[in-house]
């Protein structure tokens, strides 16, 4: 009864638990020293955690002896168990106000913006940057797999674990969108839905406004600090984020195992610099629309840390819209809307460079010809399938059966199971690359509208958390 009760329930029957419980605590008091006490800035800490959850990670998977299957190792299942409380308890946290803060800020926008062209335009310069981008990112990708010879003396998978989630049409994907019951969004996360939803409410709420503003009065000032609330109850939560990134990366690395990692070893070396080669080309279009790669690098630092531990897009999204609002010079309207947007449709990272990349490497393990009608179906399949692969962990599975079944590759699916493996090593660039997406497309869209406000871009003094 005893080992059920500390085995199962406790989840603390061994020592190495114990110990590193306490060297988890012993960390987040350092943190805890540095950032209140020795008043550190933000992002120092963060890298700080980041660091030291990097660090955690290896030492746990050392005391392991590197086991190929770690999470069968009693005291690996018990710590990292418990590490997810810290982690992923922060991640719950933030994508618990996701839905509010998405839809009181679309509702706050559209009532404060002037009607007109203004939202046609910024939907359509969105769709046209938000897609352009992907469809580079899928370039990057196949250039990147071709250069490294992804696939190439692969083992071929012939007793495949990994099965092919079911294709939905482009037309019934896009249908989808369309919130049937605006309660289900909320619980599938479909943000174009709310955004969709709390636009026409928005635009309900303006009218009411234009033919009677004091009977509006009360609506507006209730969405008006309703923002307000939403955006100090982010900061709140946000600022938890140096202690959950320890938890989290730890967590990542201490249930990989060693063996898994090495065997796809090319493959993850291929997909790192296909993102690093992306993110240098949003660096290159910031530098030519006016803006300067390096303020952006130091303001946005924090946020890129919270996508690349967490590995969710949709957990990013509050943070990605105070750093284009409060750090960035973006305005409110076009932050929310094309974060929002980047959080469902034109994912760079997981719906663009992974499903290019793990194309090359099926059609090396098969043999198949990459000629030019397989490139360019690759782009357009990629572009076009990035629509609706939802940002948060785990859809990997869902891009790679649209790339794998667009290009009439659907029966090759279980020979990717070797990558599927260690999604996690590989998610986490993908979904900075994802928010890193969303940030400059904001910064270029809002270019294009006119409304960026360059002098706070500039102003580095925004950088700093408050």
């Amino acid at each position: 009864m005893e080992n059920v009760f500390l085995q199962s329930f406790l989840m603390i029957s061994d020592i190495r638990t114990v110990i590193f419980l306490i060297v988890l605590a012993a960390l987040f008091y350092l943190i805890h020293i540095l950032y209140h006490k020795k008043h550190m800035g933000f992002a120092t800490v963060v890298m700080i955690g980041t660091g030291l959850g990097l660090l955690l990670g290896l030492v746990i998977q050392l005391v392991a002896g590197f086991p190929d299957k770690p999470t069968e190792v009693t005291f690996v299942n018990e710590t990292t168990t418990w590490f997810s409380l810290f982690g992923n308890g922060f991640i719950n946290l933030v994508k618990m106000i996701v839905v509010p803060l998405v839809m009181i800020s679309i509702m706050q926008v559209i009532i404060n913006m002037q009607q007109g062209s203004t939202m046609g335009r910024l939907v359509k310069k969105t769709i046209a940057v938000t897609m352009g981008m992907v469809a580079v990112s899928s370039v990057i990708g196949m250039v990147t797999g071709l250069i490294f010879g992804v696939g190439k003396g692969a083992a071929l998978v012939t007793e495949a674990t990994a099965e092919a989630k079911e294709i939905t049409p482009v037309a019934t994907t896009l249908k989808n969108l369309i919130p049937g019951n605006i309660v289900e969004a909320m619980v599938n996360s479909n943000i174009i839905g709310l955004v969709i939803f709390s636009a026409f409410l928005g635009l309900a709420i303006w009218w009411i406004n234009h033919e009677d503003s004091a009977a509006a009065k009360p609506l507006y000032d209730l969405i008006n600090l309703s923002h307000k609330a939403m955006i100090n109850m982010a900061l709140l939560i946000l600022d938890y984020m140096p202690w959950a990134v320890m938890a989290l990366l730890a967590n990542t690395i201490a249930q990989r195992g060693l063996s898994s990692i090495l065997e796809v070893g090319k493959f993850i070396i291929a997909l790192y610099v296909a993102v690093a080669v992306q993110f240098c080309i949003q660096l290159v279009l910031l530098a030519v629309n006016g803006l300067n790669p390096v303020v952006y690098l130091k303001k946005s630092f924090s946020t890129m840390l919270m996508a690349f531990t967490s590995r969710s897009s949709v957990g990013c999204l509050p943070m990605t819209i105070e750093t284009l609002t409060k750090k960035l010079g973006v305005e409110q309207g076009t932050a929310s809307f094309v974060a929002g947007f980047g959080t469902t449709a034109g994912m760079q990272g997981c719906a663009g460079v992974f499903p290019a990349l793990l194309i090359v490497y099926v059609c090396h393990i098969t043999g198949t010809p990459i000629d030019v009608t397989m490139i360019v179906m690759t782009i357009v399949v990629v572009t076009i399938g990035s629509l609706g692969i939802a940002g948060i962990p785990g859809t990997a599975t869902m891009a790679a059966s649209v790339g794998l079944s667009g290009v009439g590759m659907a029966s090759q699916f279980g020979m990717i199971s070797p990558i599927l493996a260690i999604d996690p090593i590989i998610d986490m660039p993908r979904t900075m690359l994802n928010v890193t997406g969303s940030l400059t497309n904001a910064l270029m869209v809002d270019k294009m509208m006119g409304t960026l406000n360059k002098d706070a871009f500039n102003d580095m003094t925004l950088d700093i958390k408050k």
